[in-house]
């Protein structure tokens, strides 16, 4: 299967990158920062470190690991197991130094992990969204609750569409359930490009409805700003 955007990423860890990464819907393509999504150390004294080091334990799941920069950080404190669907990204995280690195869809947890494995879990990068529906959105919720404690915690990113300007969101489409909207792109790399990727958009209001309805209690949710669409949000056993 086509992976522009995992080779790129391990390129760039090789020093091997010479072309783009690219985001395209259609006409509209902008270079997607590789450097600093994935390869800056994590931050415990930020405001996203603080968030997240004050509601995640360990046994941990990071889902959608990317090239391991958090695992890196948190696999230092207690067990971490970052998942990733893309062989050349696993391949990254383990020559980065990620001790469990593993081949698996964060959409499939339940095929993957027994009852209560992990005590926390989260995902950062608004993969989540990938869901591509509420009711995908509650299936991966109810397999998340499988796979953690009873008294597990979650933290996931998201886009709240009530807050998003829609020129400026590349792949933007609206729709007209309030606090819902999808987003659709792709990946190009050296003349490769991927998939088309279907994304679910969801505000604060929907996904607790969504979690509701799956043993999940959504606890607290912040913005980065007060005009930013991007917000995370954490989750508890309810």
């Amino acid at each position: 299967m086509s992976d522009p955007f995992g080779r790129a990423v391990r390129d760039f860890h090789h020093g091997e990158q010479d072309s783009p990464l690219i985001q395209r819907d259609g006409g509209w393509a902008r270079e997607h920062p590789i450097e600093t999504f994935y390869f800056g150390e994590f931050d415990p004294d930020s405001d996203r470190g603080e968030f997240l080091t004050s509601w995640l334990d360990g046994p941990l799941l990071d889902m959608g690991a990317g090239a391991g920069r958090d695992t890196l950080y948190f696999q230092d404190q207690f067990e971490t197991v970052a998942i990733e669907v893309s062989d050349h990204l696993v391949e990254t995280m383990r020559e980065r130094g990620v001790q469990d690195a593993r081949h698996v869809d964060m959409f499939a947890l339940r095929e993957s992990f027994e009852r209560d494995r992990f005590r926390s879990a989260f995902a950062w990068g608004t993969q989540v969204e990938l869901a591509a529906s509420m009711r995908g959105l509650r299936e991966f919720l109810d397999d998340l609750a499988f796979v953690t404690a009873p008294d597990g915690t979650a933290t996931l990113d998201c886009h709240d569409p009530e807050r998003i300007v829609a020129d400026e969101m590349l792949g933007y489409r609206a729709d007209p359930t309030p606090g819902l909207a999808h987003r659709v792109m792709q990946f190009e790399y050296e003349g490769d490009v991927g998939a088309t990727l279907l994304f679910r958009l969801f505000g604060p209001d929907r996904l607790r409805e969504a979690a509701a309805e799956t043993g999940w209690e959504v606890v607290a949710h912040s913005y980065d700003s007060t005009e930013s669409a991007h917000y995370q949000a954490t989750l508890t056993k309810a």
